[in-house]
């Protein structure tokens, strides 16, 4: 995954529609967040079986809600000038030293 390139792509969407007044941090984690129900709504309701056993309809609208959260999430971090991949792999060898047996 180029993030980079992707992020570009995000900010030519952002900038062709005249969104950066709205891409602040508040607004991007607040849209992440409801992003995030989206998510969450699919599977509520559904006994743990039932959610490891999405239908092929469901299972493309879950990647397309986790696409806009990974979305919102990489403009956030581009707005807060947090490298995600760093602070992705510092957080990972951190739950590694804490967690790992």
């Amino acid at each position: 995954m180029n993030l980079p390139n992707l992020l570009a792509r995000l900010h030519a969407i952002r900038d062709a529609n005249q969104w950066r007044p709205f891409h602040n941090p508040k607004n991007l984690a607040m849209a992440a967040s409801v992003e995030m129900a989206e998510l969450v709504e699919i599977f509520q309701w559904l006994e743990p079986e039932q959610a490891r056993q999405l239908s092929a309809e469901q299972l493309e609208h879950a990647g397309q809600e986790v696409a806009d959260v990974l979305m919102y999430l990489m403009l956030l971090c581009s707005e807060l000038g947090i490298d995600m991949e760093q602070a992705l792999l510092a957080k990972l060898a951190d739950n590694e030293r804490r967690f790992a047996r």
